[in-house]
């Protein structure tokens, strides 16, 4: 079936946008590739639709376990066999997903990097059959990005379990350095490919308030813009108390800091991501990966 044929038959989409065909031609070509997208350009649809064009399963190594079982679940709603390996997860729960990728049942893997060490995890790989290897936020492989994760190392060392099978690098930051430090980390071979949009959004706007009061301006923006927000804070101390104080007038809102268990922080994002909560007010530690329209 051709790209845009299942663009429009899973996604409704009559056509691709920006970069996102290069870099599915690219990969499905048998290419290592780099995609520098801007956060809402589109980066799940050049690997979800080269991973439904190709035989085998396509692995997917990301860091954020809530926006991997929100990826997984909005998949299974288009009927597209996806599942996930992530900490937490029962061992049988475990095994049997990954027998399930080892007889063609899984189409998309979603797998947190702290898994590719597993013995388990690396014993079922060399029994798929794997189409290719995408890395999302691929900056966390790079000693020189914000965000260095060293369980992203890994990667390159399931490689040498599945010779010629290409890579799929994206993210949404990254300078020269940690572009050349990713392509070095990944053990990218030959023509390794670089694909780049413009970070330019036009859907966003800038506005810079001076206020006497931050209190009564924060209740007056969120009286007055409708949709969902998300409000920044310094210290995992005033997420709560500015929550609590939105909360007294009336303004469904919640907190998120790294502070917080696991389960907590997934309930929270999911109560945000589904409606269930306007607000969120978070330290830095929240919106990577989020896809939520009316922000």
């Amino acid at each position: 079936m051709k790209f845009e044929a299942l663009l429009k038959r899973y996604w409704g989409y009559d056509s691709f946008r920006g970069i996102q065909r290069e870099i599915i031609e690219s990969i499905t070509g048998g290419h290592d590739t780099l995609g520098l997208m801007p956060t809402g350009g589109g980066k799940s649809v050049t690997f979800q639709v080269p991973a439904l064009a190709m035989e085998g399963t396509c692995i997917v190594i990301t860091p954020l376990i809530a926006l991997m079982k929100d990826q997984v679940r909005n998949l299974r709603r288009r009927r597209i066999k996806a599942a996930a390996i992530y900490s937490g997860m029962p061992r049988e729960q475990v095994l049997t997903t990954l027998e399930n990728a080892i007889f063609g049942q899984v189409k998309l893997l979603y797998v947190s990097p702290e898994r590719l060490s597993s013995e388990l995890f690396r014993t079922k790989l060399r029994h798929m059959r794997v189409s290719f290897i995408c890395v999302d936020e691929a900056h966390c492989i790079s000693q020189w990005g914000y965000d260095f994760r060293p369980s992203y190392l890994h990667i390159a060392d399931i490689r040498k379990e599945l010779p010629g099978v290409p890579v799929l690098a994206l993210t949404a930051t990254a300078t020269p350095l940690v572009i050349t430090d990713i392509q070095d980390k990944l053990r990218a071979e030959g023509d390794f490919r670089l694909f780049s949009m413009s970070f330019e959004r036009k859907n966003l706007a800038y506005r810079v308030r001076r206020a006497s009061d931050k209190r009564d301006e924060l209740l007056h923006l969120l009286s007055t813009i409708p949709g969902s927000a998300i409000v920044y804070v310094r210290s995992r101390r005033r997420t709560r108390e500015i929550a609590e104080l939105l909360c007294a007038a009336d303004v469904n809102a919640t907190f998120y800091h790294a502070g917080l268990d696991t389960p907590t922080r997934d309930e929270r994002q999911h109560n945000w991501v589904e409606d269930n909560v306007r607000v969120m007010v978070a330290t830095n530690a929240f919106g990577m990966g989020i896809d939520k329209p009316d922000v």
